[in-house]
């Protein structure tokens, strides 16, 4: 999907439950059953629980590559922070999940983290020291953003300094490290896994979050998307 906007309103946002309701039921007779039936099946596994944030992501082949992880295990956010470098997401190695997922974009690690602590989350630091937590260990009791630093130098003093914890990855080999984007994908397989499986943990979307979700997943899927249901919400929402 596009770049969201942290500050301004969401374009479904200012519809009520039954409208967006009514809205998507006459969206989704634009394109097939399936598609409807797997956008049903798939919004039940998506998270905010856990969001991913990206420090200076240059190389635009592990940017896609973070992408189509946060797709492939569920996780609906992803924030950016373009200190020196622009995130630029190839589309061959994204293969199509720049269109599932929200990426926000910030001008600096100090304004994502106030963000994100505004909205509950805790900053979790991804680093090699000895003393960190083991991934699998994270607590996951409230809702958790993982840091990434950029692929030479990793994460600035700055972003290490303002988390709230910190994780590591085991390793048994004579690398020090794994490529961002191998560390990602190991990072939000734990962890997504582990909040699956968790008795009682309130991690999916509301059911308006859902609703609100499968609007945008609908215009990704029918030509010329917006202006489509700029039409339809003329005939529905007087």
């Amino acid at each position: 999907m596009p770049e969201r906007k942290i500050n301004t309103p969401g374009l479904f946002d200012q519809y009520t439950f039954e409208q967006k309701q009514r809205l998507y039921e006459a969206l989704t007779e634009l394109y097939s059953e399936n598609k409807r039936s797997l956008f049903d099946r798939l919004v039940q596994h998506r998270t905010r629980h856990i969001t991913v944030v990206l420090e200076d992501i240059y190389q635009s082949h592990n940017a896609s590559a973070v992408l189509r992880s946060c797709d492939c295990f569920g996780v609906q956010d992803v924030h950016v922070v373009e200190n020196r470098n622009l995130f630029n997401p190839a589309g061959d190695v994204a293969v199509g999940s720049s269109k599932w997922v929200d990426y926000y974009k910030h001008r600096d690690i100090k304004e994502a983290y106030n963000h994100l602590h505004s909205k509950g989350y805790r900053i979790i630091a991804t680093l090699p020291h000895e003393n960190d937590t083991m991934i699998g260990d994270l607590d996951l009791s409230s809702p958790v953003a993982l840091v990434f630093g950029t692929e030479l130098t990793g994460l600035t003093q700055e972003a290490i300094e303002g988390a709230d914890g910190y994780v590591k990855i085991p390793m048994y080999g004579f690398t020090e490290s794994f490529n961002i984007s191998v560390c990602a994908a190991l990072s939000l397989f734990s962890t997504t896994e582990h909040l699956r499986h968790t008795p009682g943990l309130n991690w999916q979307l509301s059911e308006e979050e859902q609703l609100t979700l499968k609007l945008y997943w609908s215009l990704q899927v029918i030509r010329d998307g917006e202006n489509v249901f700029r039409n339809i919400e003329k005939q529905i929402v007087q």
